[in-house]
């Protein structure tokens, strides 16, 4: 049984004045969850956001990590692109050394790296596409460490020596699972948890037991060492505020990694 876990969001996903999700819901989260992972400007995000997001979350305590994407505004990175490894290494190193820049212009530092959407899927399952990431954060810097499915990328951050522990595994409360640990995806039925106490049943088997329910109805074994929740459902921040008060209860300390 874990004794403690990681609660991290996806945010400062907006451009300019469209902001995605129910106003505030940024602010809302960043009072509940211990690590948050700000959208670099391919996917979302501009510099004025990054700088903000960066800001409120540091004022607050709460770790800051670069979200990268595939570049893909229009499709708001959840669209495979290919993309070579060597191109995609770059893309990446951009993006973090950008985050890097803004968590640093606020008065503190990058903690980690998130990939996002199509490349969060594709790195869990391509390994030629995970060492790309792994290897562009090492460039990067090497003891940043990568919050990761339980999957391919993980072993490429160990091949790599990305900071220790190099891979901090990642469980979602509001989306479920197939029988390879990998997400169900968003285009498929029942891909999003939108019931709390749904959620809340999920989360608590995955972080006292260490599995997860996939859809087959099978057991999968799966380590959580840090827990995500999306920003972009409606009610987020009670979603957030609901599942952490869950844990506490049982014991579970929430703290960063």
């Amino acid at each position: 049984m874990a004794t403690h876990i990681d609660l991290n969001c996806d945010l400062g996903e907006g451009l300019g004045p469209w902001t995605l999700g129910e106003p505030g819901t940024d602010e809302a989260l960043l009072s509940v969850v211990t690590s948050a992972n700000v959208a670099c400007g391919f996917h979302a995000g501009d510099p004025s956001i990054m700088a903000a997001r960066c800001a409120t979350a540091l004022a607050r305590g709460v770790a800051v990590g670069a979200h990268v994407a595939y570049r893909d505004l229009v499709g708001f990175g959840r669209r495979r692109l290919d993309v070579p490894p060597g191109e995609l290494a770059a893309e990446v190193s951009y993006q973090v050394g950008a985050l890097q820049a803004m968590a640093r212009s606020q008065g503190g530092r990058l903690h980690h790296v998130k990939t996002h959407g199509a490349l969060y899927t594709l790195t869990a399952r391509d390994p030629a596409l995970a060492d790309a990431v792994a290897r562009a954060v090492a460039d990067v810097d090497p003891a940043l460490p990568i919050y990761v499915a339980n999957a391919a990328i993980a072993q490429a951050t160990r091949e790599r020596g990305v900071s220790v522990p190099s891979s901090v595994y990642e469980v979602y409360a509001d989306r479920s699972y197939q029988d390879d640990g990998t997400l169900t995806p968003r285009s498929q039925p029942h891909a999003m948890i939108e019931d709390v106490d749904q959620a809340i049943a999920q989360v608590k088997r995955m972080v006292k037991e260490g599995v997860v329910r996939a859809l087959s109805g099978k057991d999968v074994p799966i380590t959580a060492d840090t827990l995500c929740i999306h920003g972009d459902q409606p009610g987020a921040a009670l979603f957030a505020r609901r599942i952490r008060a869950a844990l506490e209860a049982e014991g579970i300390e929430i703290r960063t990694v």
